[in-house]
């Protein structure tokens, strides 16, 4: 069993785009700029957000971070939006979800302009991904396609299971595994709350990706010997044993499973920062773009 180490990979997918970013200076060319738009205080989104801006001051991109009340209208979070896509320094732009209640993320995802819309969320990102054009891929499933390439692990013909139908996750993933390019070129059963017999597909698979926001979901009798595992999860659960009162523990039971794999990433420090790689290397693209 090997673990997928999301901190190593991703520490070296960070010096490429550090390079790169100093490349462009030595060449007097734009440096990248993301825009990150956080609502509320809402304690996970925080430390993802403030992921995002370290890692941008590490690998030398700009970064804007605009915070707004829990109460602001949608309509006003709408137009900070469209600032945003007005302003010519700002090469990429995300929200961070989840939003309040009140305000439609489909209706602020559809705002941001699709040359800026790093995090591959905008329907015209999706439906390029889906019919194999050039654009922003969903920066978690990019994460995961980094994270098989850093490895050499090779997918084509396998049977990939996706255990979730997220449009951020599951759905995207479902596509870019079964693209005909690399990573690509598997067969993908994408399962979800309403399958039947989950358990029995989920044995079929050399490659399951667990993205269903279910603690500990996948267990040792749901898998294969030698299966690649996966896990996109992050579940909050309670111990009393930490300083904070919780930890945070994945769609699968790690310590059960992982000693069928032969690789599986561990949570945290998998998928997590492949996540912020991805997001990355779109806003490199986007800035590239303009070039």
């Amino acid at each position: 069993m090997q673990i997928l180490d999301g901190t190593s990979t991703s520490a070296s997918i960070k010096r490429e785009l550090e390079e790169a970013v100093a490349a462009r200076k030595q060449q007097q060319l734009k440096t990248p700029h993301l825009a990150a738009i956080l609502v509320g205080n809402n304690p996970a989104s925080e430390a993802y957000v403030g992921a995002k801006v370290r890692t941008c001051n590490e690998i030398g991109f700009e970064s804007t971070l605009l915070r707004f009340d829990t109460d602001i209208s949608e309509a006003d979070l709408l137009l900070e939006v469209q600032k945003l896509n007005e302003d010519k320094r700002v090469d990429g732009i995300l929200v961070q979800l989840p939003l309040p209640l009140h305000i439609s993320e489909d209706a602020v995802i559809n705002t941001i302009s699709p040359e800026k819309d790093v995090d591959g969320f905008h329907p015209i990102s999706q439906g390029k991904m889906i019919l194999g054009q050039p654009g922003f891929l969903p920066a978690t499933p990019y994460g995961i396609l980094l994270m098989l390439d850093k490895y050499q692990i090779d997918i084509s013909g396998k049977h990939c299971v996706v255990v979730g139908r997220s449009n951020i996750v599951g759905k995207p993933m479902s596509v870019l595994l079964a693209r005909n390019a690399h990573p690509g070129n598997a067969t993908v059963t994408i399962c979800h709350s309403r399958t039947k017999d989950l358990a029995a597909i989920t044995r079929q698979a050399d490659v399951l990706i667990a993205a269903i926001g279910k603690p500990k979901f996948i267990t040792r009798d749901m898998v294969k010997e030698g299966v690649i595992v996966i896990d996109v999860g992050i579940n909050r659960i309670e111990d009393a044993s930490r300083k904070s009162g919780f930890r945070l523990v994945g769609d699968v039971d790690f310590d059960q499973v992982a000693p069928a794999c032969s690789y599986i990433t561990p949570v945290p420090k998998g998928v997590g920062p492949m996540t912020i790689c991805g997001l990355m290397k779109n806003t490199l693209q986007a800035v590239e773009r303009k070039d």
